[in-house]
């Protein structure tokens, strides 16, 4: 990797960091937090490759110990419990937006945007936290984890509109993904 390339993966690990003081919302044995915004816009805006590399990043920093998630947790102990899913579908949740963002390069618009921020930043990141909250809630079915997860939907909706206007944004002023040879430029 370049110095470029670990300073920007640095950046948005440290950009999902500031998003954790943002105080979360409880509402169940998961909170609502403003920190998915970091992993929509660590793929949209870096790629997949150094958008997983940032999260991964980022967890790496929570395992050690520091506290920087809402509330000032950190440490292992967070994941075992029922957002430990949710938290290792960060990385992941990063790399679908980035390979979803990669391959509409060409013609990334608002609307690919939000269709990449969608499907990675939050159908996936869902998909692999809702079982865990079955899991590790000793009383919540997987389809009371499932329903619970609707309350998230509002606050997701509108990270997901920020992330995709500031990743046009930012593609057009500031590209961070490269183009591909032999691409031709959106208008």
């Amino acid at each position: 990797m370049k110095t470029r390339d670990l300073a920007f993966v640095a950046l948005f690990a440290a950009l999902t960091a500031v998003l954790g003081l943002v105080p979360a919302i409880n509402v169940g044995p998961v909170p609502v937090t403003a920190q998915t915004l970091g992993v929509m816009l660590a793929g949209s805006v870096l790629g997949a490759k150094r958008g997983f590399l940032a999260l991964l990043l980022f967890l790496l920093l929570v395992a050690i110990g520091l506290p920087l998630l809402p509330g000032g947790r950190g440490g292992l102990s967070v994941f075992a419990g029922p957002s430990a899913g949710y938290l290792y579908a960060w990385p992941l949740g990063a790399l679908v937006v980035g390979l979803l963002t990669e391959l509409t390069w060409r013609r990334f618009n608002l609307a690919w945007a939000a269709v990449a921020n969608t499907l990675g930043g939050v159908l996936v990141i869902y998909a692999v936290g809702i079982p865990f909250v079955a899991v590790y809630a000793d009383t919540i079915t997987l389809a009371q984890s499932f329903t619970g997860s609707f309350s998230f939907l509002p606050g997701d909706a509108i990270k997901v509109v920020a992330a995709s206007l500031i990743a046009v944004q930012v593609r057009r002023a500031y590209p961070v993904i490269e183009r591909r040879r032999g691409a031709v430029p959106a208008s």
